[in-house]
Parts: structure tokens; sequence; C-alpha cells
């Protein structure tokens, strides 16, 4: 038999020849319904471009409203109220009641909020119908209309019993001031009750800051002599015990006390 004789060569017109190849050009869509454009790079591009756009709009206003800043953290400070961002305090506000705090913190903390996530994670689940319209879907609906409802209650509830000007007061970053160690009035105050509380500079530790109190000396040494009554409950105790005349020199030295 003799080379090539009686072989066949059969063409295939969807398989086009390496000599034939054409460049990578999209293929046209418009015979597919639903899709018109290809994915890569025409829809993927689009998409770039409006996340491009959101993220520089996005840094535009963090720079324009940066976050708001509060004071060093100080750990002895027992009398400071954490509040947390506006999308936990639906959980806040759940902590604050009798069956979910002090000795059952646990249900509060874990297990409503467990059975809560839960349910929403189980809802496709347990509804496992073709039907898409709410109406039609009554155990994921009302599931997702009652946490709605729960969490919007709760974010309430925290915001509108909170003690907003407090927590403001509390978390506000004080000037650092330069403490004259040298003057009389200081060296009463480092022999009395007072720095234990209020810090070897003046810059608050249990107690407040003294720097920038904007009381005059008298208003000052009748808190050091009788204390600070709020509703009933005595937040801070007179401390004073010294004579006249050193209370007055310490009054005046923390009186003018002013940051820079």
């Amino acid at each position: 038999m003799h080379r090539g004789k009686g072989m066949k060569f059969v063409g295939d017109s969807r398989v086009p020849g390496m000599e034939h190849r054409k460049p990578n050009i999209p293929k046209d869509y418009s015979e597919y319904p639903g899709k018109t454009e290809a994915f890569w790079p025409n829809f993927l591009l689009k998409e770039w471009m409006i996340g491009a756009v959101f993220l520089i709009g996005y840094l535009l206003l963090t720079v324009a409203h940066p976050s708001p800043l509060e004071g060093q953290a100080d750990p002895t400070d027992t009398a400071y109220i954490p509040l947390p961002d506006w999308y936990f305090l639906f959980l806040y506000q759940l902590l604050k009641y009798e069956f979910a705090s002090g000795p059952f913190n646990i249900v509060g903390a874990i297990i409503i909020p467990g059975l809560a996530f839960g349910a929403l994670a189980l809802a496709p689940f347990l509804d496992r119908g073709p039907e898409r319209r709410p109406s039609k879907r009554p155990l994921p609906t009302g599931f997702m209309l009652l946490a709605i409802a729960s969490i919007i209650f709760l974010t309430w509830e925290s915001v509108a019993n909170h003690d907003w000007e407090a927590a403001e007061a509390q978390g506000q970053i004080t000037e650092e001031v330069e403490i004259d160690t040298t003057a009389p009035g200081y060296e009463i105050y480092a022999g009395a009750a007072c720095i234990s509380c209020h810090g070897d500079n003046l810059e608050g530790a249990v107690g407040p800051t003294l720097v920038g109190t904007g009381l005059s000396p008298e208003e000052i040494a009748e808190i050091a002599v009788n204390g600070i009554e709020e509703g009933g409950v005595q937040s801070m105790p007179p401390s004073w015990d010294g004579t006249e005349e050193d209370l007055q020199v310490m009054a005046e030295f923390i009186s003018g006390l002013e940051a820079e």
C-alpha cells in the first residue's frame, strides 16, 4: 500500500484550523437570551469602575468626618460608661434588662442572640418552597420582621435612655498642662488625700481632672470640705482636714490651672 492511499481527512467547521485562528474577540451574545456582554472584560470592568467610585467616596468621607477620639483608656476609672457602636446598641440595651443581666448575663450575651441569629440562619432550610413572594413564605418572613422590629426597638431604647452629655464629658481629651511641682499650692495638694484620686499631675485618675475646671477658688474649697452629692449619692466624699490657710492656697492653685 502506498503511503496516504485510501485515507480521507474530515474537516469540522466548528473547529477552526490553527492557521485561521481568530484574535481574542468576545462572542456575540445577542443570540443568547439574558446575556448581553462578555463577563471578561466588559462586565467585570464596569464592576471595578463602580467599586472604585464608591471606595474613593468612602475615603473622602473619612477624611472630611474622621472618627471621634476619646481620652486615653484608664482601667482604674470605674465610673466610665462604655458605649458600643450603633450597630451593637440593641445588644447593649438587651443586657440592661433583669432577665439578661447580673446572674443571667449569659442569657443576654449568648443564649438570646444565639437563638435569634440561629433562627435567621435556619429560615431558608425551614421553608424550602419555590415561592418568592413574602406573603407565600410566612415562616421566614415572620422571622425577618420580628428580628427587624426587635433591633429597631432595642436600638431606640438604648439611644433614648443613654446620658449623652455625661458620655461626651467622660470621653473628652484634656490637654496636658505643665504643673509647677515647686508651687506651695501643689505641695499642699500632694500632701493631702486629693492626690490619690486626681493623680500626680492633676490629670485625673479615680476622680476627674482638676485642670481647667473653670471653678473659682471658693467653689473648689467648698467641694474639698463638703464633697459632691448627686441624686442623694455622695459621688465625692469630703477630703479636706487641713487648715483654712492651706485650703485657700491649694484652691487658688487649682483654680488657676488652665489647659494649654
